[in-house]
């Protein structure tokens, strides 16, 4: 029985299904954190496996070679200064009130009509450097206005912004999951940019615009006046603020021509760097391209611009730049344990031969990889409502089935895209993102589910459909 739990296809593929099982009731039964369910889960199955102590956690003397370090810092090391920087750079712009000008022009140039397809655009381009959640954050106030004035459901301009925001967030560096794919994957993240757009915006056309306009119609949500106090409560303190000559009250707002620039700076230069290494390979300028395209270096540069052009010219101190940084880095602890764990998880699984055996068991049933990653990471999202997990065990899951296999940058940044779509499948109650929606827009429960949740449904298909098509051909 042992042997034939540690060696044969079905007894691989039984210990590979249990610990994800044990992963799975550990986080919702036990309330267990991810990082460290991921971290018993991995270690479980090691030992069941038969890989020997050494191997997974070293020597009393040195660990260097093992499982549990190489695992973790293999992953970390890619994605952590990538995360890091494009924390800070988003943090800054939500400072500069960047969001504010960037939403306003766009409703001034779409007029009342087309204020959801604005709040949309405002989704989409500002969630390019911020975070899910901070991105609500800031805009929810704008859609409340909106929202007010124009007389009509506040889910008509909520449900375009959130289809902005999801997409970037799941298809789109520097944000944790895009990024941690592309270190396990082994996929540069300019390909993973070019998919992810070409992905992505059918994806936000059909969930966001088509979809979030059609229901916006058809449930009526009221702007509570509680959120408009609030609001105007804002702008009054602003006003006596800048009577009164307190710090921050003198600061222009930056134009918003300098906060799509900062915004585009990394894409550009990583993208560069990608199409340089195909259309200029025997050019001089290759080599600062590789330099400058480097995401770190592409991120660095932008936030250093960020913050001389949003902070020091416009009078934030940099004492206070410092502490901005230093607040946005708390919350991504969590998330770098949780991507660590999850690169240690998949290592266990390609050195107990899990992926070997998964790969046959596929080949046998004839099912493409592009189509098994995004069934997984849809189980593991529906089962346990984080979308970094889904990703982070996902993408652990699949990289050692990528070995032997002859598929381009191109190919592989589609599979890592269909693995992004699973994750955010049919947001639910056990996702912590569905309860922020439901706050923050006046939603009851049964709401949510008839606009969020299928909002993220269409998204994640529609996204994973057009990866599918694109695998074909690609």
């Amino acid at each position: 029985m042992v042997n034939w739990l540690q060696h044969e296809t079905g007894g691989l593929l039984l210990l590979c299904g249990l610990a994800i099982a044990v992963l799975l009731v550990l986080i919702i039964k036990v309330k267990l954190e991810p990082f460290i369910s991921l971290l018993v889960s991995g270690l479980l199955l090691a030992l069941v496996a038969g890989l020997s102590v050494e191997q997974i956690v070293g020597t009393a003397l040195s660990s260097k070679t093992s499982l549990l370090e190489t695992g973790f810092g293999g992953i970390l090391g890619h994605i952590a200064p990538i995360i890091g920087l494009g924390t800070i750079l988003g943090a800054i712009l939500e400072a500069s009130r960047g969001a504010d000008v960037l939403t306003r022009k766009l409703l001034a140039i779409f007029g009342e009509r087309g204020a959801p397809f604005a709040m949309g655009l405002a989704g989409l381009i500002f969630g390019i450097p911020v975070f899910f959640d901070i991105g609500i954050f800031v805009l929810a106030p704008l859609v409340y206005i909106t929202a007010k004035r124009g007389g009509r459901s506040l889910v008509l301009y909520a449900m375009p912004l959130l289809a902005g925001l999801s997409m970037t967030h799941a298809f789109l560096p520097p944000h944790p999951g895009p990024v941690a794919a592309s270190g396990f994957l082994g996929v540069s993240l300019g390909w993973l940019i070019i998919m992810g757009v070409v992905c992505g915006i059918p994806a936000f056309l059909v969930a966001g615009v088509a979809w979030g306009m059609w229901i916006g119609k058809r449930v009526m949500v009221e702007v509570p006046e509680d959120f408009i106090i609030a609001e105007k409560q804002a702008e009054a303190d602003a006003a006596a603020a800048a009577e009164s000559g307190e710090k921050g009250a003198e600061r222009p707002e930056p134009a918003l021509s300098l906060v799509l620039g900062i915004i585009a700076v990394p894409l550009v230069l990583i993208l560069l760097a990608t199409f340089g290494t195909v259309w200029w390979k025997d050019s001089a300028a290759l080599p600062t391209l590789t330099f400058l395209g480097n995401p770190a270096v592409a991120l660095t540069i932008a936030v250093l611009l960020a913050m001389w052009l949003l902070g020091l010219r416009r009078g934030i101190p940099g004492a206070e730049l410092q502490d901005l940084a230093t607040k946005s880095l708390r919350p991504i602890g969590m998330i770098l344990l949780v991507v660590g764990a999850g690169a240690f998880f998949g290592a266990v699984i390609s050195a107990t031969g899990v992926g070997k055996a998964l790969a046959s068991a596929m080949s046998d049933a004839g099912l493409p990889l592009i189509v098994l990653a995004y069934l997984i990471s849809c189980g593991l999202r529906l089962a346990q409502g984080s979308a970094t997990v889904a990703i982070a065990t996902t993408s652990g899951i699949v990289a050692p089935l990528l070995k032997g296999e002859d598929f381009s940058q191109a190919h592989i940044a589609l599979i890592a895209i269909a693995i992004s779509a699973g994750s955010i499948i049919a947001s639910h109650v056990n996702d912590g993102g569905f309860w922020i929606i439901s706050r923050y827009f006046n939603m009851s429960v049964r709401d949510t589910l008839k606009t969020w949740t299928v909002l993220e449904t269409i998204l994640s298909v529609v996204g994973f459909a057009m990866a599918g098509l694109l695998s074909l051909v690609i």
